[in-house]
């Protein structure tokens, strides 16, 4: 089969191989990948930024339909359509796992990072990391269910109240599912960009979304003062990963809001307002990528269509055409990008 492949460290060794097709071991199954989702993280990886364990076919977004089971499948079958959580394996002994928060398992191995990932015709997944599609979510659409997923998670952390102001900074792919998710919850939703987020900003405002902003253009601090008389937002998620937002982010919380880091930094150490969050005693939260208890609230909301997932996608590409994909994704051109495999 073709698979996507990360050879080396470093920027690029990015490969289409021929592999061979994977056989499903005690309660995995096989899956014919049918969408795989391009995420910053992909990106990262390729330019050598993020740490994976080479070699292994990456992609961690995907969907498709089982066509294997393994010895001790129970709860599903061939010709399921389905999505997966991305841990495949876990310690099963430590605190974190006993509360299914396995996305902090110092053991745990994440499929298209420590295992063989969707981009490849086909993949392996653990049985309990599965997901059944409710029938009218598409397959394009269920490839997006672990991004919308890390914004739940994000969500999940924060107390959001019918009327509060939230502000999403970013509005690439994870800050548009995060705006959508918010609005359900009964926020006013504001999202921010720059003169480079045009594409993106436009789609924000097709979809709906209640303030929509570019930073270049418009004093985003004067709009949430309008907003809210003087006091700030309620809630700021940094879906961006930029210094400059996120302390833009603290200077636009109101005393007691709430601060959620979803973005993922260039570097690990950063200059961050600490005498802010300390003068405004600002909620800080941090929200590492998702866990069990988020998915099936992710595909109630791409079931009820709080969420529309499917209108994020701007291009589409075949494996072979990885270059031309990274390119679509690093020009601004592209919002969400998936692979299908040939």
């Amino acid at each position: 089969m073709k698979a996507l492949v990360k050879t080396a460290p470093g920027f690029g060794h990015v490969e289409l191989q021929n592999k061979p097709e994977p056989a499903p071991g005690e309660k995995q199954v096989k899956i014919k990948v049918k969408y795989a989702g391009i995420c910053g993280s992909d990106i990262h990886t390729y330019e050598g930024h993020y740490k994976v364990a080479f070699p292994v076919t990456l992609g961690h977004e995907f969907a498709g339909e089982i066509v294997e089971v393994g010895p001790g499948v129970q709860s599903f079958k061939v010709g399921d359509r389905v999505t997966s959580e991305t841990t495949f394996s876990i310690c099963g002994q430590c605190p974190y796992c006993q509360t299914k928060d396995y996305n902090l398992c110092s053991e745990r191995k994440g499929l298209g990072t420590q295992q063989d990932g969707g981009f490849a015709e086909y993949v392996l997944a653990r049985e309990e990391s599965l997901h059944l599609l409710p029938d009218n979510v598409d397959f394009r659409s269920a490839a997006m269910t672990e991004p919308l997923a890390c914004t739940h998670h994000a969500l999940a952390k924060t107390t959001i109240n019918a009327g509060d102001l939230c502000v999403v900074i970013g509005p690439g792919p994870i800050g548009l599912l995060a705006a959508q998710a918010a609005k359900s919850k009964g926020a006013k939703v504001m999202i921010t960009g720059l003169n480079h987020d045009k594409v993106r900003l436009e789609k924000a405002r097709a979809l709906g979304i209640d303030y929509v902003v570019n930073g270049e253009e418009t004093d985003v601090g004067e709009v949430v003062n309008e907003l809210t008389n003087g006091y700030g937002a309620d809630v700021v998620l940094e879906c961006s990963g930029a210094v400059k937002a996120a302390n833009q982010g603290l200077k636009l919380l109101r005393k007691k809001g709430q601060y959620s880091q979803v973005g993922i930094f260039a570097a690990s150490e950063i200059p961050f307002d600490l005498e802010t969050i300390i003068q405004k005693e600002i909620h800080v939260i941090g929200s590492r990528s998702q866990k069990p208890a988020d998915w099936e609230p992710s595909l109630m909301l791409l079931k009820t269509g709080n969420v529309n997932a499917r209108a994020l996608v701007t291009h589409e590409y075949e494996l072979h055409q990885w270059e031309e994909a990274y390119q679509a994704i690093k020009s601004g051109e592209a919002i969400k990008v998936l692979l299908k495999p040939e």
